[in-house]
């Protein structure tokens, strides 16, 4: 190999390293890489309007994104300017958004056609709602419990509503931080107990 030819080789050689460098300095650099997103666990939650990742990302968070809370797994943007974005949390488990059959306690049960069997549904933005329409024991005159939920779909502090036990009967139905889903407060013989009445914050 001549001189010329030796100088050619170690010319290509730098050539080859120089692009490696810059292919990989691009893939790590977002304004030249462009915008990208991927998932994150929310380690603090500002009062600004922004999260931080467990591994340092300060984002802010789109309006959509309400109820923040420590541990979320979210979706995270970045922009080609290399601002980040927090999209939102992901599904808490493969039966997030859908209904789901509640445990009941004792010898309560399904009401049956035409109402919806009693359910739970963890909602997209931090809350949780119930459904359906539950048959009363016989003689149910004082507090009962309907169900107990799991703890996914727990609230973090007591939720009360009003709702209807039988006709021209109505009482308060409680959704306790153990899980617990009670009728309360009324006068009379409880027939059933009506569910949809209930939407409740989780956090």
């Amino acid at each position: 190999m001549t001189g010329t030819q030796s100088m050619a080789a170690v010319l290509a050689e730098l050539a080859d390293a120089l692009r490696a460098e810059t292919t990989r300095a691009a893939a790590a650099t977002p304004s030249v890489r462009g915008a990208d997103w991927r998932l994150a666990s929310v380690a603090t939650v500002g009062t600004d309007g922004t999260i931080t990742t467990t591994d340092g990302i300060v984002a802010r968070r789109r309006s959509t994104y309400v109820s923040p809370a420590v541990g979320d797994l979210i979706t995270i943007t970045v922009s080609g300017a290399g601002s980040w974005i927090a999209d939102g949390r992901t599904a808490p488990a493969s039966t997030a958004g859908t209904w789901q059959a509640l445990t009941f306690s004792g010898t309560w049960s399904a009401w049956g056609s035409p109402y919806y069997s009693p359910a739970y549904r963890i909602n997209g933005d931090g809350t949780a709602s119930l459904c359906g329409l539950a048959r009363a024991p016989a003689s149910t005159t004082t507090t009962s419990t309907v169900a107990t939920l799991p703890v996914e779909a727990r609230p973090a502090g007591k939720a009360r509503f009003l709702t209807q036990l039988a006709t021209g009967v109505h009482g308060a139905l409680d959704i306790n931080t153990n899980g617990t889903i009670q009728i309360i407060d009324f006068t009379g013989t409880a027939t059933w107990a009506s569910l949809d009445v209930a939407r409740y914050r989780l956090y």
